[in-house]
């Protein structure tokens, strides 16, 4: 089956990556638009070798779309993302806006695909970039011995602040690295080059920042156990693409390491990287690929029913852009779409 697609925000660094990702994974095309902000409306993008114009984003532009790929500003999302529902689309929406809503399943799709059955307002929320790849790798685990409590720790890519955090990146880098005054940071909250950042985000009220919010309110919704423990510590560090993650989870019941890297290395979506041979997963692994890399699989030495992990993806492909495909790909495999 061959669908009709729009993608919103065509033109911004999510947007022009799901534009790349669907044509790396020969997604059943049958139309496809690319929509955007006034200011970026009658730019030429690029598709599949044609050339096409973006439109403006209205409600007229959703007529006979059957998904809609959005990746705008929540403000943006909570506007029209209901309006293409309404107009007859599924929408694969990656902003914050709809994850939350409990109408509106949060879709990771080695994780919980089975939720796509459950769309009541038309919207699908795409994760947070953290928390797709922790609940990647933590799957096959819960499966075995039920997850109770996630430690994490991030070391979050430049480019989760988009296109801006990297040009803000690379000048401070450029400068660092030539001896020379660093400019002062416009989208990062300090200088990054050479340094980390563990207040890169908005702080809220409870003195978590909202991006580790996010993290524990997704990851629990994506598991489907709203009592799982979560402590997150976000932190930006000077590394371009990919997004790292020190985990320690404790289980209901003892896991051996063994039957840990067992599932890992069979589990969908994952790479496993087994440091008796080696091998440790590095963002320069993860840039540019779809897969969540797990390692450094360890028993916790503090509690018999915990283990470690190291975990690295790409943010803006599995973190955002290629989630989102995959999301669009299940729901044409699994004939939701009509």
């Amino acid at each position: 089956m061959s669908v009709n697609v729009a993608v919103v925000g065509a033109t911004g660094a999510v947007g022009d990556l799901i534009r790349k990702v669907l044509q790396e994974r020969n997604f059943p095309i049958k139309s496809i638009k690319f929509l955007a902000s006034e200011k970026s409306a009658g730019k030429s993008v690029e598709f599949a070798g044609k050339q096409y114009t973006v439109e403006r984003i209205r409600p007229e532009a959703f007529a006979d779309t059957q998904i809609v790929l959005s990746s705008t500003p929540s403000s943006v999302s909570k506007q029209y993302s209901p309006i293409a529902a309404k107009a007859g689309a599924i929408v694969v929406d990656n902003s914050s806006a709809w994850r939350m809503d409990p109408d509106c399943p949060l879709v990771v799709p080695e994780v919980n695909a089975e939720q796509l059955h459950h769309i009541k307002k038309g919207i699908v929320a795409n994760p947070n970039c953290v928390a797709i790849p922790l609940c990647v790798a933590l799957k096959p685990l819960h499966d075995l011995a039920t997850v109770k409590r996630i430690v994490i720790s991030t070391y979050q890519s430049s480019s989760g602040k988009g296109a801006t955090g990297l040009t803000d990146f690379n000048a401070q880098v450029s400068a660092w690295a030539a001896g020379k005054p660093v400019p002062a940071p416009t989208a990062h909250r300090a200088q990054l080059a050479g340094n980390v950042i563990t207040l890169d985000w908005t702080l809220d009220p409870n003195g978590f920042t909202e991006e580790e919010n996010k993290v524990i309110n997704e990851t629990r919704k994506i598991l489907g156990d709203a009592t799982i423990g979560v402590c997150p510590t976000c932190v930006r560090v000077p590394v371009k693409v990919a997004h790292s993650e020190s985990i320690t989870v404790e289980f209901a019941r003892p896991l051996s390491v063994a039957d840990a890297k067992a599932a890992l290395a069979k589990a969908p979506g994952v790479v496993f990287m087994d440091e008796t041979k080696g091998e440790f997963p590095q963002p320069i692994h993860a840039e540019g690929s779809d897969h969540t890399f797990v390692g450094r699989v360890r028993q916790d030495p503090s509690n018999p029913n915990a283990l470690c992990l190291w975990v690295v993806a790409d943010n803006l492909r599995k973190g955002a852009a290629s989630n989102a495909v995959q999301c669009a790909e299940e729901l044409v495999k699994r004939g939701i779409v009509k």
